[in-house]
């Protein structure tokens, strides 16, 4: 077992004479654990933090590996932490992006209508946007070609405050930011163990024999932030069920057909949005993502199965309440992720003139999915609690977006309990 351990001067500026390695552990190096590296030393300058993460660099796995959306938060129900954090984060990522010469472009979106049946629950999206502050513009098929060409609709919503980045780049520069106001980014540094000791804090070993010892801990760990949050002996209200989103890209050639970003109306059961596509900032079209049952939580291909983390999903009761609740809806996603057809089928609702051979396939991402035991998918961000410890249990899509916002929320949180 890893112990807090005491000494006759603290290494961190600890009380009571406690040997400290630092003052705050900060566990994930995806954009949501370096945004709180990077607001822990903006709030507190001196304030010794330390980010561990297992793999050799920033952004690996869901930063890496969404479609660089900054959503605009027009989905959101009013109120919640992701339509605040959402709306907030978009104008906040844009004039970070701007500032640090991060690529990016504001390039405005449609959500589309193809079917009378969306026509409705498009209305309904009209009006939580402006709620939600965001403006909108309701537009009939005629305007939907002024912005798409190549796009056809009933009607449509046009938000002009969506654009694209490259998140990755925003994570990379995150942590040099806090590098240099003294935080250190250890990579290589997977978490094996946690001790927590009310009053004193807690104490990490990581999977190469090392220890260290912080006051505070922040678990920004994505696909295994249950995980960690277990570890620190805590007991998280949700599990991860990790849903592999499957992408394809538009050939070179046929790029032009998508201006700039085009989605469906979503199903307002789902956090999913649906096969969309995605002009990024390189120009490449991207087209997707379906979401289906990953076998593993780091499991990019079809192929890849850990046979723990599988035991794990499948022992959980939640995700056999999904199962049951929502079979139909998993099924189509499971066709068009066996089927290219399939999947075509749906990318031509939108785009009438894509074609199989259009389709190339691209590199897949997983979302770290919280699910509650009742099988009710986890709809917000949710951000937990314990002695010494603050846990980010659901932080998908939008959270790259958001991200700024949600490393300030985290770091705030963090310092209350110092």
């Amino acid at each position: 077992m890893v112990s807090v351990s005491s000494g006759e001067q603290s290494r961190a500026g600890g009380r009571k004479g406690r040997v400290y390695d630092c003052d705050v552990l900060v566990v994930g190096g995806g954009i949501v654990g370096l945004s709180t590296a990077y607001a822990l030393t903006r709030a507190r300058p001196g304030l010794r933090v330390i980010v561990l993460e297992k793999e050799a660099g920033p952004a690996r796995h869901q930063t890496g590996r969404n479609s660089g959306v900054i959503h605009s938060g027009v989905y959101y129900r009013p109120g919640s932490y992701k339509a605040r954090f959402a709306v907030q984060g978009a104008a906040e990522m844009v004039k970070f992006c701007t500032e640090h010469g991060v690529p990016h472009r504001v390039t405005g979106k449609l959500v589309v209508a193809t079917h009378r049946a969306e026509l409705p629950r498009l209305h309904t999206l009209a009006q939580r946007g402006r709620q939600n502050g965001i403006p909108i513009r309701e537009l009939g098929p005629c305007q939907i070609t002024e912005y798409e060409p190549a796009v056809r609709g009933l009607a449509a919503l046009h938000v002009g405050t969506t654009g694209v980045c490259d998140f990755a780049a925003v994570a990379a520069r995150l942590a040099e930011l806090a590098a240099d106001a003294g935080a250190e980014i250890r990579y290589g540094s997977a978490v094996a163990a946690i001790d927590r000791r009310p009053g004193l804090g807690v104490a990490v070993r990581t999977a190469d024999g090392r220890v260290l010892r912080a006051r505070a801990l922040a678990n920004c760990a994505g696909l295994h932030c249950d995980r960690v949050a277990r570890l620190a002996g805590d007991h998280p209200p949700a599990r991860i069920v990790p849903f592999r989103g499957e992408y394809h890209a538009l050939a070179p050639e046929r790029a032009a057909l998508v201006r700039g970003l085009v989605y469906p109306v979503p199903d307002p059961a789902f956090p999913f949005l649906g096969v969309h596509l995605t002009r990024g900032v390189d120009g490449h079209v991207h087209v997707g993502p379906n979401a289906v049952p990953a076998t593993a939580r780091e499991g990019y291909d079809r192929r890849t199965l850990d046979a723990a983390e599988f035991a794990g999903t499948l022992a959980w009761p939640g995700t056999w309440r999904i199962a049951a609740r929502h079979w139909r809806y998993g099924a189509g996603e499971v066709h068009r992720s066996l089927s290219r057809r399939a999947f075509t089928a749906a990318v031509r609702r939108l785009l009438p003139e894509v074609t199989e051979e259009d389709l190339r396939p691209s590199p897949a991402g997983v979302r770290a999915q919280a699910v509650l035991r009742d099988g009710t998918l986890v709809d917000d961000f949710l951000i937990t609690e314990g002695p010494h410890t603050v846990h980010v249990l659901n932080a998908p899509s939008p959270a790259a977006t958001a991200s700024l916002p949600i490393g300030r929320e985290v770091a705030g949180r963090v310092l209350r309990g110092l």
